[in-house]
């Protein structure tokens, strides 16, 4: 994992489009990306395989987004992806790291749980959805002394 360069925009945005079903406009993407430390890509060869947006504030991170290309879905690479993101909250100071995640999205769900997140509550109608508004799920990890990122 390293630090995404603003002349990637497009391939995360192809990745990010194709990865969620609201994904992030453009112009927000490049507003994080004018940020230093807080969009980081998983590279594999030559090739883009997900990015991450985070921010730390007050000693709290948080994963404001995340996304595997769909084409690479099964094979790891979000759980690397996580982890590597998770050392970086523990590089920058953050103690905490809080994220919001879809009610509907059981393998992100089973991702976080596995590296040890627990769900801290719920925002009602968080994210808009085809069919209205759907719930987030707001999960939690302390830091602090946490030692399973190898």
């Amino acid at each position: 994992m390293r630090l995404a360069h603003m002349d990637e925009l497009a391939a995360i945005m192809d990745i990010e489009r194709r990865a969620h079903s609201h994904p992030w406009s453009e112009a927000v993407m490049v507003q994080y990306l004018q940020r230093p430390a807080s969009v980081w890509v998983l590279q594999q060869g030559g090739a883009l395989l997900g990015h991450a947006v985070i921010r730390v504030i007050a000693g709290e991170g948080e994963l404001l987004t995340i996304a595997v290309d769909p084409k690479h879905h099964g094979q790891g690479f979000g759980q690397q992806l996580l982890r590597a993101v998770l050392q970086q909250f523990i590089q920058q100071g953050a103690e905490q790291c809080f994220l919001e995640v879809r009610r509907s999205n059981t393998p992100a769900i089973d991702l976080y749980e596995r590296v040890g997140f627990a769900c801290a509550g719920v925002r009602k109608d968080y994210y808009p959805s085809a069919h209205g508004r759907e719930d987030a799920l707001i999960y939690c990890l302390d830091l602090r002394g946490y030692d399973d990122l190898v």
